[in-house]
């Protein structure tokens, strides 16, 4: 969080425009924020259920564990997965380092290809000292296609959004204790 509120302190000191980070005006907030909330959804369940299986992954995230039917721990973890991850990260490993990369190395699109794995790179790496192995390997995939979506759209929005719907399903399925059931849908 701290990272992001630098971010924006940046670039309002250097006035750079908040549409350089991606913070362009949706043309209807209802469907980017439903986009995001679906697509954050439905991707958490195709990365436990079909991704991580595939990776050797075990179907609990142990760094979680603490939220199983822990009600007295939703306040504080959903406020870090909404705004700590889907926010500050977005503000961070797509806005800003794209905006950087495209000012270094410019937005052709071999630059873009490489924008895109090296950001995927810096957010998968921040993921270990909490996650381990498996939470690298979830946040490299979870950088590609975010950041493969940044390149094309340059907008965050939706996936602030869809980053945020993205945790809170997680923190739900460990929640329920589904963790297991969810990552046994597909593969036995």
């Amino acid at each position: 969080m701290v990272l992001a509120i630098l971010v924006l302190l940046w670039a309002r000191a250097t006035r750079t425009p908040w549409r350089d980070l991606g913070f362009v005006r949706p043309d209807s907030w209802a469907r980017t924020i439903a986009a995001g909330v679906i697509f954050g959804a439905l991707f958490k369940i195709v990365m436990k259920a079909i991704v991580m299986p595939l990776f050797g992954a075990g179907p609990a995230n142990p760094a979680f564990q603490y939220l199983i039917g822990n009600t007295a721990a939703l306040p504080g973890i959903l406020w870090t997965v909404i705004v700590g991850a889907g926010f500050a990260e977005e503000v961070v490993f797509r806005g800003f380092l794209f905006e950087r990369s495209a000012r270094l190395i410019g937005t052709a699109p071999a630059a873009r290809i490489v924008t895109v794995i090296v950001t995927a790179t810096l957010f998968a790496a921040a993921h270990y000292s909490l996650q381990g192995w498996p939470g690298v390997q979830q946040a490299a995939v979870v950088g590609l296609v975010f950041g493969a979506i940044f390149a094309v759209t340059s907008r965050l929005w939706m996936l602030i959004v869809a980053h945020a719907a993205f945790d809170v399903a997680a923190v739900a399925i460990i929640y329920f204790n589904l963790e297991s059931r969810v990552a046994h849908l597909v593969f036995r």
